[in-house]
């Protein structure tokens, strides 16, 4: 059986500079009428960022959303249409004042297919070298460092929330050579 919904018609409700909001109204498989509201967004990456001691920078800021602080990798929003690589060594930079030698791509996910179209590009950077944050004019972060064990460690007892700080460290985790795992 197929699941796909057919379009009959889209209409925008809001659109913003992050984000854009529209109406569809589609057929349902079995032709029975419905309507979505899809959040549309340029995407984002995300940088799990490892020194050769196997700690990976990471930054604390307040979301506003959620009204709380979050510990997360370095990451940010792409502006439309901008090349996700682009975009993670210019995030991983402005954030952190971190440069780095090498960026292997780790992979994209949907962060809520339910209603948004938003994808996170994931990236390991290595071959770190220290320079000077310069964090966007509304952006007020603390960078730190944290042993890779210790950051599983807290997302398995849920003091890391945030989803693609989760996701980033444990595919990450696959490629990152750890003392004890076979490289």
């Amino acid at each position: 059986m197929i699941f796909k919904e057919k379009s009959v018609s889209s209409r925008y409700i809001f659109k913003g500079k992050i984000i854009n909001l529209r109406q569809d109204n589609v057929l349902l498989p079995d032709g029975r009428p419905a309507e979505r509201e899809v959040v549309e967004h340029p995407g984002g990456v995300a940088v799990v960022a490892a020194t050769d001691e196997n700690e990976i920078i990471m930054v604390s800021q307040y979301r506003r959303p959620i009204d709380d602080i979050l510990y997360e990798i370095p990451a940010g929003k792409l502006d439309w249409g901008e090349d996700h690589f682009d975009c993670a060594v210019r995030e991983l930079e402005e954030e952190t004042g971190y440069g780095a030698d090498n960026f292997l791509y780790l992979g994209g996910f949907y962060t809520t297919p339910g209603f948004c179209n938003e994808i996170i590009h994931i990236y390991l950077a290595s071959g770190l070298k220290k320079g000077e944050s310069h964090p966007d004019e509304d952006e007020f972060l603390e960078v730190s460092k944290e042993p890779y064990d210790t950051l599983v460690e807290k997302i398995l007892t849920g003091k890391i929330r945030d989803s693609k700080t989760v996701m980033g460290i444990l595919v990450a985790g696959h490629k990152i050579k750890r003392p004890g795992k076979n490289n």
